[in-house]
């Protein structure tokens, strides 16, 4: 007999219910990282007073516990006074209340990496106990908190010199596994903010381990690409960087040069905040460094003959630390970990590569140096690297076994720069192949679900069709033939379908992966591909999700309701456009990927067997205990 569905069944989270029931969605998740995202929270708002010119000086302690942290600043401290509409201090709303802060407008703060009002809250929110101390006017002023719940009103607890606001908090242990930091974590995070705040002083105590450390750079970004340098053992192509500082509306700085390593390494930073992802200004300034390096090539008649300078090219060996300042910078979630802001890259393009291209020119010598390691690098792109992948790859495929008919191979023999994307079906697998870059993309469409190859032997495997050409277009074997060195791609990148079929699809082929090739996640060449769920179109601007949080998400920053914009749900890649599945979902320079990771090899194998062995129990078990983590089933 069916379950009466009433208006009593429907739950309305109030205050800081939320954050604790769903801190995934506010701190991304309640592992390490997570832990120290509470971390960088409170540091952030010292930051942000730095940032402004309010403090000169940040102090941050690991208590001997290693599970309790006090932050401090010699700011202008948080207002205690109450507020006029809420009736409350404001120091008690900042700690209490999501989307409360001094950041959303008014000229308290310029610039900020704290924009959602949320950062304070939802540290108090989940914490067992967390005191603010605030220096106003000659006294000190005292609130504490347990679990996000004040505990009486705030107190006057003596007089005070100067300003400043401090903070202590411990990391409630039902919320996380483990509420242990990691001081190498939090020392690197606070050196790299003295990089980028030159002048500041910020201090760093460890209790349990006696150290006292000082960071301050008065040379800011400069010292930081240095140490960069340093650490990597990269030799320098020129003696001295290229710098650049602009303020107009955003502020820009940026410092670079050119190495004699093979890869490119881009450390960037928007409001303080790392953006490990990326973003729009990351964009721009690739821009900017290409068709500035492309001007003076031209401009000088220095073109190579029979060979032709790629982007790649250019930027093999670059070394960069970019910092940009925005007054409201759109961040990718609330961990902040990619810029979306689009007129960010125009800014940051406009500003670099006139810059670069004049001091190009006024360092000829200079100059010279970085165009011969540029044509070095495409010369050996060209030939030597070319021709030692194209043995490589036809090694790969020689003898009895030819690469399967439904695979859609790539053009180019360079094996670092390939992709293959494994997809679900052959509608999906049609626009892939429509949309992607023939060159370094190859595409192979998968018919149906694959073997659950769980508990069952290699020869078993083997002996499906799906898998069978799968090992085959990748090359490397399988099981104790299995050989690295023989994968005919760089990335082997999963893209299902964002539903449960898909999810169920990019499980089962990740369960083959970890059993019979397991090097090939411990060496980070799988990734699964993340697909937007949603179209969003307003007016001519068009918004991508790849889910419901995020569509919700959309739709508050623009705020708009479902029924004032236009939204289009796909029910699979096989819908899109070859156009669109580029721009969302092939091209690197647009689309998401997550590299698939083995942090603890123990707990992998222990899942993959509850979830994907024949034992039913295993499985009920796991869904009952984690039955509160999931979102809507998608039916």
């Amino acid at each position: 007999m069916a379950t009466e569905y009433t208006a009593k069944d429907i739950q309305v989270l109030e205050g800081l219910d939320p954050v604790r029931k769903r801190p995934g969605m506010y701190i991304g998740g309640v592992g390490s990282a997570g832990l120290h995202h509470l971390v960088w929270e409170i540091v952030d708002n010292s930051i942000d007073e730095a940032m402004n010119g309010h403090a000169s000086e940040i102090s941050v302690t690991l208590h001997k516990d290693g599970s309790s942290i006090t932050v401090s600043d010699n700011g202008r401290g948080i207002p205690i006074d109450k507020h006029p509409k809420h009736k409350k201090t404001a120091l008690e709303i900042i700690f209490s209340t999501l989307h409360a802060g001094g950041k959303f407008g008014g000229d308290n703060y310029k610039t900020s990496g704290g924009l959602h009002g949320v950062g304070a809250s939802v540290v108090n929110a989940l914490s067992t106990k967390l005191v603010a101390r605030v220096k106003r006017g000659g006294a000190e002023w005292t609130l504490e908190f347990k679990r996000g719940e004040a505990q009486g009103a705030l107190k006057k607890t003596g007089a005070a010199r100067g300003s400043g606001t401090t903070v202590f908090f411990s990391p409630d242990p039902t919320i996380f596994p483990r509420t242990e930091f990691d001081p190498a974590i939090i020392r690197e995070r606070l050196e790299i903010a003295s990089f980028l705040h030159r002048g500041v002083k910020i201090r760093f105590v460890d209790e349990a381990r006696g150290t006292d450390e000082t960071f301050q750079h008065e040379s800011g970004i400069l010292d930081y690409l240095k140490k960069i340098v340093g650490e990597r053992g990269e030799k320098a192509v020129h003696e001295a960087p290229f710098t650049l500082l602009k303020e107009n509306g955003a502020k820009i700085e940026v410092a670079f040069q050119w190495t004699e390593a093979t890869d490119e390494h881009v450390r960037s930073y928007v409001n303080g905040i790392p953006t490990g992802s990326g973003g729009t200004h990351e964009i721009g300034l690739r821009s900017a460094v290409g068709k500035a390096v492309r001007n003076f090539v031209d401009t000088h008649n220095l073109t190579p003959r029979g060979v032709t300078l790629t982007a790649d090219d250019i930027r093999e060996g670059f070394a960069c630390i970019l910092s940009v300042y925005v007054s409201d910078p759109q961040f990718q979630g609330q961990t902040k970990d990619r810029l979306n802001n689009p007129e960010v890259q125009t800014y940051v393009d406009n500003a670099v590569r006139p810059a670069l291209e004049q001091w190009l020119n006024s360092n000829r010598t200079v100059a010279e140096q970085i165009v011969a390691r540029i044509v070095l690098s495409a010369r050996a792109r060209e030939a030597s690297r070319a021709a030692s992948a194209a043995v490589s790859r036809k090694t790969a495929t020689s003898g009895r076994l030819t690469l399967p008919g439904k695979l859609s191979d790539c053009s180019s023999s360079a094996r670092e720069r390939t992709e293959l994307f494994i997809v679900e079906g052959d509608s999906a697998g049609g626009s892939a192949k429509q949309g992607r870059d023939r060159e370094i993309q190859a595409v192979l469409p998968l018919r149906g679900k694959v073997l659950n190859t769980e508990s069952v032997p290699l020869a078993k495997v083997l002996e499906n069709k799906e898998l069978a050409d799968l090992v085959v277009a990748m090359g490397c074997g399988v099981g104790k033939d299995f050989a690295l060195d023989r994968l005919r791609y760089a990335r082997v990148i999963l893209l299902a379908d964002a539903d449960s079929d898909g999810h169920h699809i990019t499980t089962l082929l990740l369960t083959f992966f970890y059993r019979h090739m397991p090097e090939l996640l411990k060496e980070g060449k799988v990734f699964v591909g993340v697909p937007p769920l949603y179209r969003i179109d307003v007016g001519k601007e068009t918004h991508w999700a790849v889910d419901d949080a995020d569509k919700a998400r959309i739709l508050k920053e623009l705020g708009k309701d479902e029924s004032k914009v236009e939204i289009t749900r796909f029910k699979g890649l096989g819908e899109m456009m070859p156009k669109v599945l580029w721009e969302t979902t092939l091209s690197p320079r647009s689309r998401r990927l997550l590299r698939v990771e083995i942090s603890d090899a123990l707990q992998t194998d222990r899942i993959i067997a509850d979830l994907m062995g024949k034992d039913p129990s295993a499985r009920f078990q796991f869904i009952m205990e984690h039955a509160e983590e999931a979102g809507d089933i998608d039916v």
